[in-house]
Protein backbone atom coordinates (compact mmCIF):
# COMPACT_ATOMS: atom_id res chain seq x y z
CA UNK A 1 0.00 0.00 0.00
CA UNK A 2 2.86 2.37 0.84
CA UNK A 3 4.47 1.72 -2.55
CA UNK A 4 1.13 2.36 -4.31
CA UNK A 5 0.76 5.67 -2.45
CA UNK A 6 4.29 6.73 -3.37
CA UNK A 7 3.79 5.98 -7.05
CA UNK A 8 0.42 7.75 -7.01
CA UNK A 9 1.97 10.88 -5.49
CA UNK A 10 4.80 10.64 -8.02
CA UNK A 11 2.28 10.52 -10.88
CA UNK A 12 0.32 13.40 -9.34
CA UNK A 13 3.40 15.66 -9.49
CA UNK A 14 3.96 14.82 -13.15
CA UNK A 15 0.31 15.30 -14.11
CA UNK A 16 -0.05 18.59 -12.22
CA UNK A 17 3.04 20.23 -13.77
CA UNK A 18 1.34 21.74 -16.87
CA UNK A 19 -1.55 22.84 -14.64
CA UNK A 20 0.88 24.69 -12.37
CA UNK A 21 2.51 26.55 -15.25
CA UNK A 22 -0.88 27.54 -16.68
CA UNK A 23 -2.29 28.55 -13.30
CA UNK A 24 0.67 30.83 -12.62
CA UNK A 25 0.26 32.27 -16.12
CA UNK A 26 -3.38 32.97 -15.44
CA UNK A 27 -2.52 34.68 -12.15
CA UNK A 28 -0.18 37.11 -13.88
CA UNK A 29 -2.69 37.92 -16.60
CA UNK A 30 -5.82 38.18 -14.48
CA UNK A 31 -4.11 40.03 -11.64
CA UNK A 32 -3.49 42.75 -14.21
CA UNK A 33 -7.19 42.76 -15.15
CA UNK A 34 -7.04 40.67 -18.35
CA UNK A 35 -9.20 37.54 -18.46
CA UNK A 36 -7.22 34.79 -20.13
CA UNK A 37 -9.20 31.72 -21.14
CA UNK A 38 -6.72 31.29 -23.99
CA UNK A 39 -4.49 29.29 -21.62
CA UNK A 40 -5.78 26.15 -23.31
CA UNK A 41 -4.91 27.39 -26.80
CA UNK A 42 -1.44 28.56 -25.82
CA UNK A 43 -0.74 25.27 -24.05
CA UNK A 44 -1.78 23.31 -27.14
CA UNK A 45 0.11 25.56 -29.58
CA UNK A 46 3.34 25.43 -27.59
CA UNK A 47 3.07 21.65 -27.28
CA UNK A 48 2.75 21.35 -31.05
CA UNK A 49 5.65 23.72 -31.76
CA UNK A 50 7.86 22.03 -29.16
CA UNK A 51 7.27 18.58 -30.68
CA UNK A 52 7.89 19.87 -34.22
CA UNK A 53 11.08 21.73 -33.34
CA UNK A 54 12.42 18.86 -31.24
CA UNK A 55 11.91 16.58 -34.25
CA UNK A 56 13.55 19.03 -36.66
CA UNK A 57 16.42 20.35 -34.52
CA UNK A 58 16.96 17.41 -32.22
CA UNK A 59 17.41 19.81 -29.28
CA UNK A 60 14.85 20.07 -26.47
CA UNK A 61 16.26 23.48 -25.51
CA UNK A 62 15.65 24.86 -29.02
CA UNK A 63 12.16 23.35 -28.91
CA UNK A 64 11.50 25.06 -25.57
CA UNK A 65 12.62 28.47 -26.86
CA UNK A 66 10.48 28.18 -30.00
CA UNK A 67 7.44 27.04 -28.03
CA UNK A 68 7.80 29.92 -25.58
CA UNK A 69 8.13 32.38 -28.47
CA UNK A 70 4.97 31.15 -30.19
CA UNK A 71 2.99 31.19 -26.96
CA UNK A 72 4.20 34.73 -26.20
CA UNK A 73 3.10 35.82 -29.69
CA UNK A 74 -0.37 34.43 -29.05
CA UNK A 75 -0.42 36.38 -25.79
CA UNK A 76 0.54 39.52 -27.68
CA UNK A 77 -2.31 38.85 -30.10
CA UNK A 78 -4.68 38.52 -27.15
CA UNK A 79 -3.26 41.72 -25.66
CA UNK A 80 -3.57 43.57 -28.96
CA UNK A 81 -7.25 42.69 -29.14
CA UNK A 82 -8.08 43.30 -25.48
CA UNK A 83 -5.66 46.01 -24.32
CA UNK A 84 -5.01 48.12 -27.40
CA UNK A 85 -8.42 47.78 -29.04
CA UNK A 86 -10.37 47.11 -25.81
CA UNK A 87 -12.16 44.09 -27.28
CA UNK A 88 -14.10 41.46 -25.39
CA UNK A 89 -11.54 39.43 -23.49
CA UNK A 90 -13.54 36.22 -23.33
CA UNK A 91 -14.25 36.26 -27.07
CA UNK A 92 -10.61 36.93 -27.87
CA UNK A 93 -9.41 34.06 -25.70
CA UNK A 94 -12.00 31.69 -27.11
CA UNK A 95 -11.03 32.66 -30.66
CA UNK A 96 -7.39 31.79 -29.94
CA UNK A 97 -8.44 28.40 -28.53
CA UNK A 98 -10.52 27.58 -31.61
CA UNK A 99 -7.81 28.81 -33.97
CA UNK A 100 -5.09 26.71 -32.36
CA UNK A 101 -7.32 23.63 -32.08
CA UNK A 102 -7.85 23.58 -35.84
CA UNK A 103 -4.47 24.88 -36.94
CA UNK A 104 -2.41 22.27 -35.08
CA UNK A 105 -4.34 19.44 -36.73
CA UNK A 106 -4.11 20.98 -40.21
CA UNK A 107 -0.40 21.75 -39.99
CA UNK A 108 0.40 18.44 -38.36
CA UNK A 109 -1.36 16.52 -41.11
CA UNK A 110 0.23 18.65 -43.84
CA UNK A 111 3.77 18.30 -42.49
CA UNK A 112 3.86 14.74 -41.13
CA UNK A 113 0.87 12.90 -42.67
CA UNK A 114 0.04 11.27 -39.34
CA UNK A 115 -3.49 12.50 -38.74
CA UNK A 116 -2.36 15.56 -36.84
CA UNK A 117 0.32 13.80 -34.80
CA UNK A 118 4.07 14.33 -34.89
CA UNK A 119 6.67 11.54 -35.12
CA UNK A 120 7.78 9.93 -31.89
CA UNK A 121 10.82 11.59 -30.35
CA UNK A 122 14.03 9.92 -29.24
CA UNK A 123 15.42 10.29 -25.73
CA UNK A 124 17.99 12.91 -26.75
CA UNK A 125 15.20 15.05 -28.24
CA UNK A 126 13.28 15.21 -24.94
CA UNK A 127 13.67 16.40 -21.37
CA UNK A 128 14.36 13.14 -19.55
CA UNK A 129 14.09 12.37 -15.82
CA UNK A 130 17.10 13.16 -13.64
CA UNK A 131 18.10 11.46 -10.42
CA UNK A 132 18.84 13.77 -7.55
CA UNK A 133 21.99 13.29 -5.44
CA UNK A 134 21.66 10.72 -2.69
CA UNK A 135 18.60 8.96 -4.08
CA UNK A 136 20.27 5.55 -4.13
CA UNK A 137 22.13 6.09 -0.87
CA UNK A 138 18.96 7.03 1.01
CA UNK A 139 16.81 4.26 -0.47
CA UNK A 140 17.44 2.00 2.53
CA UNK A 141 16.22 4.59 5.05
CA UNK A 142 12.70 3.63 6.19
CA UNK A 143 9.85 5.77 4.81
CA UNK A 144 11.95 8.87 4.05
CA UNK A 145 14.32 7.06 1.69
CA UNK A 146 11.65 5.55 -0.60
CA UNK A 147 9.72 8.85 -0.52
CA UNK A 148 12.80 10.80 -1.62
CA UNK A 149 13.67 8.27 -4.31
CA UNK A 150 10.18 7.71 -5.70
CA UNK A 151 8.45 11.08 -5.22
CA UNK A 152 11.13 13.78 -4.96
CA UNK A 153 13.78 12.38 -7.29
CA UNK A 154 13.39 11.02 -10.80
CA UNK A 155 11.53 13.90 -12.46
CA UNK A 156 12.67 15.96 -15.41
CA UNK A 157 13.91 19.50 -14.93
CA UNK A 158 10.60 21.12 -15.94
CA UNK A 159 8.78 19.51 -13.01
CA UNK A 160 11.17 21.17 -10.57
CA UNK A 161 10.92 24.39 -12.56
CA UNK A 162 7.14 24.38 -12.06
CA UNK A 163 7.47 24.51 -8.28
CA UNK A 164 10.18 27.15 -8.51
CA UNK A 165 7.78 29.14 -10.70
CA UNK A 166 5.22 29.18 -7.88
CA UNK A 167 7.84 30.61 -5.50
CA UNK A 168 8.94 33.11 -8.14
CA UNK A 169 5.37 34.17 -8.85
CA UNK A 170 4.66 34.77 -5.17
CA UNK A 171 7.90 36.74 -4.79
CA UNK A 172 7.21 38.90 -7.83
CA UNK A 173 3.61 39.62 -6.83
CA UNK A 174 4.22 40.41 -3.16
CA UNK A 175 7.86 41.47 -2.88
CA UNK A 176 8.61 43.61 -5.95
CA UNK A 177 7.55 47.00 -7.23
CA UNK A 178 6.35 45.44 -10.46
CA UNK A 179 4.12 43.05 -8.51
CA UNK A 180 2.64 45.88 -6.46
CA UNK A 181 1.83 47.82 -9.60
CA UNK A 182 0.46 44.71 -11.28
CA UNK A 183 -1.95 44.04 -8.42
CA UNK A 184 -2.90 47.70 -8.33
CA UNK A 185 -3.70 47.86 -12.04
CA UNK A 186 -6.03 44.88 -11.62
CA UNK A 187 -7.87 46.62 -8.81
CA UNK A 188 -7.86 50.29 -9.79
CA UNK A 189 -6.23 51.15 -13.13
CA UNK A 190 -7.31 54.80 -12.84
CA UNK A 191 -5.20 55.23 -9.72
CA UNK A 192 -2.20 53.62 -11.43
CA UNK A 193 -2.61 55.90 -14.44
CA UNK A 194 -2.91 58.95 -12.18
CA UNK A 195 0.43 57.99 -10.61
CA UNK A 196 2.05 58.30 -14.05
CA UNK A 197 2.39 54.55 -14.68
CA UNK A 198 1.34 53.12 -18.04
CA UNK A 199 -1.61 50.76 -17.60
CA UNK A 200 -1.17 49.46 -21.14
CA UNK A 201 2.51 48.59 -20.70
CA UNK A 202 1.88 46.88 -17.36
CA UNK A 203 -0.86 44.72 -18.82
CA UNK A 204 1.20 43.84 -21.88
CA UNK A 205 4.05 42.68 -19.67
CA UNK A 206 1.63 40.58 -17.65
CA UNK A 207 0.19 38.78 -20.70
CA UNK A 208 3.70 38.23 -22.12
CA UNK A 209 4.77 36.55 -18.87
CA UNK A 210 1.61 34.46 -19.06
CA UNK A 211 2.54 33.41 -22.60
CA UNK A 212 6.04 32.41 -21.55
CA UNK A 213 4.76 30.22 -18.72
CA UNK A 214 2.17 28.56 -20.96
CA UNK A 215 4.94 27.88 -23.46
CA UNK A 216 6.95 26.03 -20.83
CA UNK A 217 3.87 24.06 -19.82
CA UNK A 218 3.17 23.05 -23.40
CA UNK A 219 6.78 22.02 -23.90
CA UNK A 220 6.57 19.79 -20.86
CA UNK A 221 3.39 18.23 -22.18
CA UNK A 222 4.88 17.31 -25.58
CA UNK A 223 8.57 16.51 -25.02
CA UNK A 224 8.85 15.70 -21.32
CA UNK A 225 5.69 13.95 -20.18
CA UNK A 226 5.12 12.52 -23.67
CA UNK A 227 7.30 11.73 -26.67
CA UNK A 228 5.48 13.77 -29.29
CA UNK A 229 2.33 15.71 -30.08
CA UNK A 230 -1.12 14.25 -30.58
CA UNK A 231 -4.22 16.16 -31.57
CA UNK A 232 -6.00 17.94 -28.69
CA UNK A 233 -3.41 16.57 -26.28
CA UNK A 234 -3.97 19.42 -23.83
CA UNK A 235 -7.40 17.82 -23.17
CA UNK A 236 -8.84 20.81 -21.33
CA UNK A 237 -5.92 21.24 -18.93
CA UNK A 238 -5.84 24.96 -19.62
CA UNK A 239 -9.43 25.23 -18.44
CA UNK A 240 -8.69 23.10 -15.38
CA UNK A 241 -5.75 25.38 -14.56
CA UNK A 242 -8.10 28.33 -14.87
CA UNK A 243 -10.46 26.66 -12.40
CA UNK A 244 -7.55 25.94 -10.05
CA UNK A 245 -6.56 29.60 -10.19
CA UNK A 246 -10.10 30.72 -9.31
CA UNK A 247 -10.34 28.09 -6.59
CA UNK A 248 -7.02 29.39 -5.24
CA UNK A 249 -8.42 32.93 -5.16
CA UNK A 250 -5.75 34.20 -7.58
CA UNK A 251 -3.00 33.39 -5.06
CA UNK A 252 0.02 31.27 -6.11
CA UNK A 253 0.16 29.02 -3.03
CA UNK A 254 -3.53 28.20 -3.04
CA UNK A 255 -3.55 27.70 -6.80
CA UNK A 256 -0.65 25.26 -6.39
CA UNK A 257 -2.70 23.28 -3.87
CA UNK A 258 -5.65 23.16 -6.27
CA UNK A 259 -3.40 21.99 -9.13
CA UNK A 260 -1.95 19.24 -6.93
CA UNK A 261 -5.46 18.21 -5.97
CA UNK A 262 -6.47 17.92 -9.64
CA UNK A 263 -3.24 16.07 -10.39
CA UNK A 264 -3.78 13.64 -7.52
CA UNK A 265 -7.33 12.90 -8.65
CA UNK A 266 -6.11 12.33 -12.20
CA UNK A 267 -3.38 9.99 -10.94
CA UNK A 268 -5.88 8.07 -8.82
CA UNK A 269 -8.22 7.86 -11.82
CA UNK A 270 -5.44 6.31 -13.89
CA UNK A 271 -4.75 3.80 -11.12
CA UNK A 272 -8.43 2.86 -10.87
CA UNK A 273 -8.81 2.00 -14.55
CA UNK A 274 -9.60 -1.69 -14.84
CA UNK A 275 -9.42 -2.26 -11.06
CA UNK A 276 -12.57 -3.78 -9.48
CA UNK A 277 -13.80 -1.87 -6.42
CA UNK A 278 -15.55 -3.44 -3.42
CA UNK A 279 -19.37 -3.50 -3.70
CA UNK A 280 -19.13 -1.68 -7.05
CA UNK A 281 -17.06 -3.85 -9.34
CA UNK A 282 -15.08 -2.51 -12.25
CA UNK A 283 -15.85 1.16 -12.88
CA UNK A 284 -16.17 2.19 -16.56
CA UNK A 285 -13.04 3.86 -17.91
CA UNK A 286 -15.07 6.80 -19.24
CA UNK A 287 -16.37 7.58 -15.75
CA UNK A 288 -12.87 7.42 -14.28
CA UNK A 289 -11.53 9.75 -16.97
CA UNK A 290 -14.34 12.22 -16.29
CA UNK A 291 -13.51 12.56 -12.58
CA UNK A 292 -11.08 15.54 -12.91
CA UNK A 293 -13.63 17.49 -14.94
CA UNK A 294 -16.44 16.63 -12.53
CA UNK A 295 -14.26 17.93 -9.71
CA UNK A 296 -13.71 21.14 -11.69
CA UNK A 297 -17.46 21.73 -11.90
CA UNK A 298 -18.00 20.87 -8.22
CA UNK A 299 -15.25 23.18 -7.03
CA UNK A 300 -16.39 26.06 -9.20
CA UNK A 301 -20.00 25.59 -8.13
CA UNK A 302 -19.07 25.40 -4.46
CA UNK A 303 -16.29 27.96 -4.20
CA UNK A 304 -16.57 30.41 -7.09
CA UNK A 305 -18.87 32.67 -5.09
CA UNK A 306 -16.35 32.78 -2.25
CA UNK A 307 -13.44 33.78 -4.47
CA UNK A 308 -12.77 37.48 -4.75
CA UNK A 309 -11.57 38.42 -8.23
CA UNK A 310 -9.59 41.58 -9.01
CA UNK A 311 -12.10 44.43 -9.24
CA UNK A 312 -11.03 45.61 -12.71
CA UNK A 313 -10.81 42.16 -14.29
CA UNK A 314 -12.43 42.00 -17.71
CA UNK A 315 -12.96 45.77 -17.87
CA UNK A 316 -11.10 47.52 -20.73
CA UNK A 317 -9.32 50.66 -19.59
CA UNK A 318 -9.54 53.95 -21.40
CA UNK A 319 -8.20 57.31 -20.28
CA UNK A 320 -11.33 58.95 -21.65
CA UNK A 321 -13.55 57.23 -19.09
Amino acid sequence: MFDVMLHTFDAALRVSTPLIFCAMAGIFSERSGIIDISLEGKLLASAFVAACMAHVSGSPVVALLCAVSVSACLSLLHGFACITHRGNQVVSGLAINILVSGLTVVLGHAWFRRGGQTPNLASDQRFMPVELPGAEALSSVPAAGPFYQAVVSGHNVLVYAAFLTVIGTAWVLYRTRFGLRLRAVGENPQAVDTAGISVTWLRYRAVIIAGVLCGVGGTYLAIAQNAGFSREMSAGQGYIALAAMVFGNWRPGRALGACLLFGLLDAVAIRLQGVPLPLVGEVPVQLIQALPYVLTVVLLAGFFGRSIAPKAIGVPYSKDR
